[in-house]
């Protein structure tokens, strides 16, 4: 027999009855993870503002949760756990780490990593009063709590808008959010000031991701520079971290001084927001795509072993999937092409 969901649990419509106080989300993984689950952490905040809700994550999302401080009010690093390939599991910070949260006795522990394989024995050592999350396919769901059988068949934005839903909470769209504070925006408009970028006249490309079968080939890139630089638009080359930095080095190489390279100096609030004052960026399926969703900025992502269908953004009129093959380039540079014209047929 199924457990009763929180809403039917504590009278009907959630608002009203019982609250939870305390709320620890489990998603340890890494920045486009995160931002498809924006939508989901947006409904547990709204449905519940008195909660104290904590991020259980990777070390570098220490600095999201400050950035969506709107969504939570704690961050606690996991230390991996035997079985998940995120992080080396380390036996005495994992025995101090479930200590710590079965002394909190959390009233509602979320399970938002994976299909609940190996995650939801995890989530059950929490102590937590009650907890929510995804089952395997053909499994029985764990007991004493609000499980939804793994939803294979869609957006990754879309399946884990299912889980608070099945809780009860109310929908609150699935736009996804990237804010950028004062400080950030003050060094972006240093940076532009620098290098003379022109807000909306340039482009970029971002060649990195971080598994290596993700990332279109750096002289297919350099063909769609050359050919967007050759319609009158800079072209500036991005990255992240020292695997990054060398790869756009490398590109920047090949468009022949046609480029500002600007891979290693700009943290990520600053990446954000010189995405958001491109024309377009040229990517492969990694984070930048989903920070460009979020800023709004019109984008072409290079798929080639990740299925589109689950990590595209969702408003395909503004991004556009292509995979990877024979007539690649040309199919990112029709579709440049188009969304460039959208802006004004000046820059196209």
């Amino acid at each position: 027999m199924r457990a009763p969901s929180w809403a039917e649990r504590y009278g009907g419509a959630v608002g009203y009855g019982l609250q939870p106080n305390q709320i620890v989300i489990l998603r340890a993984l890494q920045l486009g993870d995160l931002l498809c689950a924006v939508p989901s952490f947006r409904a547990f905040r709204r449905a519940w503002p008195s909660a104290r809700i904590a991020l259980i994550g990777l070390p570098w999302a220490r600095d999201f949760v400050r950035r969506f401080s709107l969504y939570f009010d704690e961050f606690i690093e996991f230390p991996g756990y035997p079985g998940l390939p995120e992080r080396p599991a380390q036996t005495g910070a994992l025995h101090e780490f479930l200590g710590a949260l079965r002394r909190r006795r959390a009233d509602l522990a979320v399970q938002l990593h994976g299909d609940g394989t190996i995650t939801n024995e995890l989530v059950a050592r929490f102590g937590a009063r009650r907890m929510a999350g995804f089952h395997p396919p053909a499994q029985q769901p764990p007991a004493g709590g609000d499980f939804l059988e793994y939803p294979s068949d869609r957006h990754e934005i879309r399946r884990l808008l299912a889980l608070p839903q099945r809780i009860g909470l109310p929908a609150e769209g699935e736009q996804l959010e990237f804010p950028i504070d004062r400080g950030e925006e003050s060094s972006w408009c240093r940076m532009r000031f620098e290098t003379g970028l022109a807000n909306r006249a340039y482009v970029c490309l971002h060649a990195g991701a971080r598994a290596e079968a993700r990332r279109w080939p750096l002289d297919e890139f350099a063909r769609v520079g050359r050919a967007l630089a050759a319609r009158g638009l800079r072209v500036v080359v991005t990255g992240d971290g020292a695997e990054e930095e060398a790869l756009a080095a490398r590109l920047a190489e090949q468009l022949d001084g046609r480029a500002l390279n600007l891979a290693g100096r700009t943290p990520l609030g600053v990446l954000a927001a010189l995405i958001r004052d491109a024309r377009l960026i040229v990517c492969n399926d990694t984070g930048v795509s989903h920070l460009a969703a979020a800023v709004r900025t019109p984008s072409l992502i290079v798929f080639r072993v990740t299925e589109p269908a689950r990590w595209a953004p969702l408003d395909s009129s503004l991004h556009r999937p292509v995979h990877d093959g024979p007539g690649a380039a040309g199919e990112v540079l029709a579709h440049a092409k188009e969304l460039l014209a959208r802006e004004g047929a000046g820059a196209a």
